[in-house]
């Protein structure tokens, strides 16, 4: 199985994030992509994060009828920051036949040589590093300098429409009672406003998703 693994908050999960896992879903070709909610991101204080619970119900709504994403808590079964290589290790653990393709923006390539073990996500794992609209790619020299040249060989760009949706905005537009039709699913819009979420302003800043 080809699968892709897409993590983040997801608080709430939006239309820029279908569209980034449709696009890997076709371009990389995928079989599978599973939509993994963070517990704890190393960068982001978990007391600014809405609940699980609430969270993984918004990805239900999102995916619903999408018979190739599904919803996987792996993160939220155990303790502790939510780091992306300790996911990679045991999916594959789990099914050492699994050929894994971790999804990301582009962007954060800039990034990933400061993550976790990042030669060891290289070698468990295929970035599919997703570039909205015709943004160049970030510089890769300080990855390369950390993982060796085998990050060229471990990196497959996808491309997608240059949707730019950020989880922080639309959190911002709920606490300043603003529309968020068309940003999120109806599903979720509906879930937000009537769960009453994101209404403390203290819950808009931070971005640990990946679009």
């Amino acid at each position: 199985m080809r699968l892709g693994i897409f993590g983040g908050t997801f608080d709430p999960i939006h239309l820029g994030h279908l569209v980034l896992a449709e696009q890997c879903l076709e371009q990389c070709p995928l079989d599978e992509v599973w939509f993994v909610p963070a517990a704890q991101p190393p960068h982001k204080l978990a007391a600014t994060i809405s609940p699980a619970k609430a969270r993984c119900e918004m990805i239900e709504f999102a995916i619903a009828g999408n018979s190739a994403f599904r919803l996987n808590t792996i993160e939220l079964n155990r303790t502790g920051p939510s780091f992306t290589v300790t996911t990679l290790e045991q999916l594959k653990a789990d099914d050492p036949s699994r050929e894994l393709f971790l999804l990301i923006g582009a962007d954060s390539l800039r990034d990933l040589s400061h993550w976790r073990e990042p030669a060891r996500i290289l070698e468990l794992a295929t970035i599919a590093a997703v570039n909205r609209g015709d943004r160049p790619l970030p510089d890769l020299s300080g990855l390369r300098a950390s993982c060796g040249e085998r990050v060229d060989n471990r990196i497959v760009t996808v491309t997608m429409p240059g949707i730019d949706l950020s989880a922080t905005d639309i959190r911002r537009r709920v606490a300043d009672g603003h529309r968020i039709r068309y940003l999120v699913p109806r599903a979720v819009e509906a879930y937000i406003h009537e769960q009453g979420l994101y209404r403390d302003r203290g819950n808009i800043h931070g971005e640990a998703d990946n679009l």
